[in-house]
């Protein structure tokens, strides 16, 4: 039988097409890599871009609860940014600070008083380490630290170096930036949702971008002895689903007006928006928080003072879930 040269090109360029896809497939970045940020300072991401933190609820239903829920948490008021710069008695810029470390920096044995529920290994604490309010304050002292050579996190609250040098804290918790892995079911953190705090904070150099990509950390009063994915922890002063739990997810409604706002803030209010806030902690009701810089401006803050908490609905975020275990997001 004659060969069919004719039809050997043709076939040749199909192999070495299919191989090349192969190829690329292998070595390009998947989307939950090439679209991660990077934390100022180093190479490491803020999670994962499948994170819960960062997905969109923008499409989300409106929760079944979310009337009851905004009618116990002082519907009345207005956001307040937590962060900012300090008037009068306050020592410190409010906020909370970030530290960021190398691999050379010494790690230290910390007591917890929730020893059970927190993380022991050592933390890479020290004399450069910020803690928020400053370290003579009497305020909740979170201290989150990161270690870029290992894209680490570590946070601690009511974090405190004895005069002999040793360290304690409420309770500590550390992950890995680059995992969705959650904290043990029931186990608290620097936060009373069991969550990490970082991913959740207004960050100075992301508001100036123009681009901020994940969900922002918010405080109320009064919550429901109940936490939801993925919140693994809760600290609530009443058994009623008529308040929210711990995990409950917000963002500002689609139809509430933000032309009349400058710039920065409406960079913030758009992630309200698409993002939306998240419940992580018992605290003042509508106080949002974001990294202590003392970069803030004050017409930033008071623009955001504007917004009535009314402006915001609870959303369902069943349809993210992919599993418990992990903060992965659909």
């Amino acid at each position: 039988m004659r060969s069919r040269p004719a039809l050997v090109a043709p076939l040749l360029s199909a192999l070495f097409a299919v191989l090349a896809v192969t190829v690329l497939l292998a070595v390009a970045p998947t989307p939950a890599q090439s679209a991660l940020p990077r934390l100022p300072g180093t190479r490491c991401p803020v999670f994962p871009a499948d994170n819960y933190w960062h997905a969109r609820v923008s499409g989300l239903p409106v929760h079944p609860r979310s009337g009851q829920w905004l009618a116990h948490m002082s519907p009345d008021r207005r956001l307040h940014p937590d962060f900012g710069p300090s008037f009068g008695a306050a020592p410190t810029d409010y906020g909370i600070p970030v530290t960021v470390v190398g691999r050379a920096h010494p790690k230290v044995a910390v007591r917890f008083t929730y020893r059970s529920e927190s993380d022991r290994l050592r933390y890479p604490l020290g004399r450069d380490t910020r803690i928020e309010g400053g370290r003579g304050s009497d305020g909740d002292r979170h201290a989150i630290v990161v270690d870029r050579s290992t894209c680490r996190l570590y946070e601690t609250w009511a974090t405190q170096q004895d005069p002999n040098g040793t360290w304690r804290a409420g309770s500590g918790a550390s992950w890995r930036l680059r995992s969705n892995l959650l904290r043990p079911q029931g186990w608290t953190s620097a936060d009373a949702a069991g969550l990490p705090i970082l991913p959740g904070l207004l960050r100075y150099d992301e508001v100036l971008a123009g681009r901020v990509d994940h969900a922002v950390r918010f405080t109320t009063d009064v919550t429901d002895r109940a936490h939801i994915w993925p919140a693994r922890h809760d600290a609530g002063s009443v058994s009623d689903p008529s308040y929210p739990p711990m995990g409950a997810r917000f963002r500002l409604k689609a139809s509430y007006p933000i032309a009349s706002y400058g710039r920065p803030a409406r960079t913030v209010l758009r992630a309200m928006k698409t993002y939306g806030l998240v419940l992580a902690d018992n605290g003042s009701p509508w106080f949002f928080q974001g990294t202590r810089d003392a970069r803030w401006s004050t017409s930033l803050l008071d623009d955001l003072k504007r917004v009535p908490a009314s402006a915001f609905e609870a959303v369902d975020t069943a349809p993210l879930r992919v599993g418990n275990g992990s903060a992965r997001a659909r």
